[in-house]
């Protein structure tokens, strides 16, 4: 049976000849476990039961673009404990290259517990004293693996601590010689910074750097001290770097915004009825990675552009409507599927 493309055409690839012709995306940074409650809209103390879940935003998201049938590999460290070896397994289950996965006998895998407002909105408790996703050193990078890939994908958590700074910083190096594109997003976490302050001039140090960048509302409010996330002219005087191909502005539902030199619009969101939004934001950029890997040539035509960031909307609407990031992240066919129907209603 012919494969549909993310434009609704069709070809005869078999996925493992999908994966060949889609270049490899390397994740870099954090691996840990959610700890969920199985009720909403209660705090965490109320919390019956938690349930368990593989989380972290760069690890959830090179576990979506394989899952939609792409060429993914994950760059972190975890616990020498059964919670780090129980998600190097999820990611090796996901066809997710481990081989750039450290494992740190003196420190444990983070946990996070988060609780589920009644709108499906999170908030987050970490266990971090330091977990062992902090202690990547430089030396430890598998700096082949980055060399092979054409993306490299990262957020700002891993710039709070030393070592893994440092591992961080010298990652984006090797990338950008490498000639890979660098995909960015912030996701702000502000617990886990010192202060806001800090928050704001860490996400902002490498901000150059990046050729593609994903923010929402609330990032931009921060970022920007406050300023209107909705005027055009904020993201473009402010955050829009004359090196950035695409900025892209999430707003959950809403749909997203798009950005780059040569012009700008709206995509429109998808309508589900959300369970959980925790991994919405990585699902959505997995699958719109997923697209740039197999053909960049989406980051200079309007109309392909548009058409992929509709996939990711739909990838990240999927993902709401269930609990947990990993475990809710779709794969291609549930995407087409979904577009298809959509269509037809």
């Amino acid at each position: 049976m012919a494969n549909i493309t993310p434009s609704g055409k069709s070809d005869n690839r078999t996925k493992e000849e999908s994966k060949e012709t889609s270049a490899l995306v390397v994740s870099f940074g954090e691996l840990l476990i959610d700890f969920v409650p199985t009720v909403n809209g209660i705090s965490l103390v109320e919390a019956p039961a938690f349930k368990k879940a593989p989380g972290g935003a760069p690890a959830n998201v090179a576990v979506a673009i394989s899952r939609l049938g792409g060429s993914s590999a994950f760059i972190g460290k975890v616990g020498a404990d059964e919670f780090g070896y129980m998600l190097a397994d999820i990611l090796k289950q996901n066809s997710v290259d481990t081989t750039g996965m450290r494992f740190d006998s003196n420190a444990r895998t983070a946990l996070a517990f988060v609780t589920l407002r009644a709108d499906g909105e999170r908030e987050f408790l970490f266990f971090r004293n330091p977990s062992a996703d902090m202690l990547l050193h430089e030396s430890e990078i598998d700096k082949n693996l980055i060399k092979q890939a054409k993306i490299l994908h990262y957020g700002s958590i891993s710039l709070i601590d030393e070592p893994c700074r440092s591992a961080h910083l010298a990652a984006l190096r090797i990338a950008k010689d490498s000639g890979c594109i660098l995909s960015y997003d912030p996701n702000l976490r502000l617990a886990l910074w010192p202060s806001a302050e800090s928050a704001r001039e860490g996400i902002m140090s490498i901000w150059d750097q990046a050729d593609v960048i994903k923010i929402n509302e609330d990032e931009i409010t921060f970022l920007t001290g406050g300023d209107d996330p909705y005027d055009d002219n904020v993201v473009l005087e402010k955050l829009f770097h004359p090196n950035l191909k695409l900025l892209i502005v999430t707003e959950g539902s809403e749909g997203c915004r798009y950005y780059t030199k040569d012009f700008r619009g709206r995509v429109a969101g998808v309508k589900v009825k959300p369970v959980d939004t925790t991994g919405a934001g990585d699902a959505f950029v997995g699958g719109f990675i997923y697209s740039i890997a197999s053909d960049q040539n989406i980051l200079k035509e309007e109309k392909r552009l548009r058409e992929a960031l509709h996939f990711a909307n739909v990838c990240g609407a999927i993902t709401v409507t269930d609990r947990g990031a990993i475990p809710s992240l779709p794969t291609k066919e549930a995407v087409l599927q979904f577009m298809l129907e959509a269509t037809t209603i």
